[in-house]
């Protein structure tokens, strides 16, 4: 990625204007001598990052953090009151279902209308006709009126157009909320392309799965605030868990993990408990072949992970979740009850449950574990506790030349060598 930055927010603050009345008399409002009452609405409060070229980048928070307003004051739709923001390069953007588009108009009349309005020449747009129109999906449709569309049918072809602009900067607003799965996943393989090509992406999104995973970097905002800005991966889960957040008090008969002063057995931070709390995790253990609490393991080995359970109640078919990241912060698995076919009728008062992992395929490094308890639709959570039991793994028998997973296999081949078969 180049130095310089594709974009520079810095110190952006945003006002709108609330307005109290609406269809009032014209007596009253030549009472108030023209004047309307209104309260002020800072959308933006003196947000600053800058986001890399060639950077995929997110704008996460809830609904009114200030996303949308902020990546139309990158487009130059809207100005700030206070600060600035400088982009390098041309900028194009899809901020809207329809922007752009006369719902007169057929989807082809739109293309070259929506074209150059982002500064594309007509012979431009006649040359990548074709390559919109098959992106896009919609041969059948090109020549009915765009207000025949279905909102899907309308995102794909304003996002075809855009990307076919080639702009240096590409600003996205829920465009993964749209369309099929088959749609999102060529935007994602746009994303990717464009990422290769040295172009910087901002996308808006709820989508916090794809943030995660797609995204380099990512700057979440809480009602007009910036909150954190930094690698995606991590500043995603800690949205995630603060969406959630509630406090859970944990009986003080419960067997939990930590010792008195808050830290795990291996000196790992306790994170504060997130969840609704009708069951809670009281301990959660690695075990190793002897079936005893091990935080040492070799590659290869037999290991067992332990979740031990209260509830305050009956918990009608709960999921059991489990998440491992590197030390330095870095996904690698992910598994719940449900991934493995178990599918549990209720848990009530204590009780554990074992996911037995017969060949431990982990490459030497320091591991982290999170674990979750979920209720039937995997969206409500009753308990959290993020990166609650550590462990490290050592070379064993089964050894690979780097990364963190060892897959093993048997290499084949049919050529002369010393051993026509070699395993790893």
């Amino acid at each position: 990625m180049s130095s310089t930055p594709a974009v520079v927010v810095d110190e952006v603050s945003k006002r709108f204007r609330l307005y109290k009345e609406r269809n009032q008399s014209l007596k009253a409002a030549l009472m108030r001598g023209g004047r309307a009452s209104y309260d002020e609405y800072w959308a933006l409060r003196g947000v600053s990052f800058e986001i890399p070229q060639g950077s995929t980048f997110a704008l996460i928070g809830e609904n009114g953090s200030g996303k949308s307003t902020l990546l139309k004051c990158i487009a130059r739709i809207l100005e700030p009151e206070k600060g600035d923001i400088r982009t390098q390069g041309t900028v194009a953007a899809l901020l809207e279902l329809g922007s752009g588009f006369h719902p007169e108009l057929s989807g082809r009349e739109n293309v070259f209308l929506n074209g150059s309005i982002l500064g594309m020449t007509k012979r431009e747009l006649e040359r990548k006709f074709d390559e919109i129109v098959d992106f896009a999906g919609i041969e059948a449709f090109i020549d009915q009126p765009v207000k025949n569309y279905s909102s899907g049918m309308y995102m794909r072809l304003g996002f075809s157009v855009a990307i076919n602009v080639d702009p240096d900067v590409l600003l996205v607003d829920e465009v993964l909320a749209v369309g099929d799965a088959a749609f999102q996943e060529k935007c994602m393989e746009k994303f990717v392309d464009f990422r290769r090509a040295g172009k910087t992406v901002v996308i808006v999104s709820h989508a916090m799965g794809s943030m995660r995973t797609l995204c380099d970097q990512a700057a979440w905002l809480d009602r007009g605030s910036l909150v954190e800005v930094g690698r995606a991966d991590q500043i995603v889960d800690r949205y995630v868990d603060k969406s959630h957040e509630q406090e859970v008090v944990v009986p003080s008969s419960s067997a939990t993990s930590a010792s008195s002063d808050g830290a795990a057995p291996d000196g790992t931070p306790v994170q504060t408990r997130i969840g609704s709390g009708e069951a809670i995790l009281t301990d959660v253990t690695v075990l190793d072949a002897r079936g005893l609490p091990a935080n040492r393991f070799r590659t290869g080995e037999q290991a067992t992970i332990r979740i031990s359970y209260e509830c305050s109640e009956r918990v009608e078919r709960p999921a059991f979740a489990l998440a491992l990241d590197t030390v330095d912060g870095m996904r690698i698995w992910a598994h719940h009850t449900r991934d493995g076919g178990l599918d549990i009728a209720y848990i009530e008062g204590s009780g554990h449950i074992d996911l037995a992992i017969p060949n431990l395929t982990l490459q030497p490094y320091t591991f982290d574990l999170s674990a979750r308890i979920l209720d039937h639709t995997l969206t409500h959570t009753y308990d959290f506790l993020r990166h609650c039991y550590r462990f490290v793994v050592e070379t064993g028998e089964l050894r690979e030349s780097g990364g963190v997973v060892a897959l093993g296999g048997r290499w084949n081949a049919d050529l002369p060598s010393i051993a026509s078969e070699a395993t790893v």
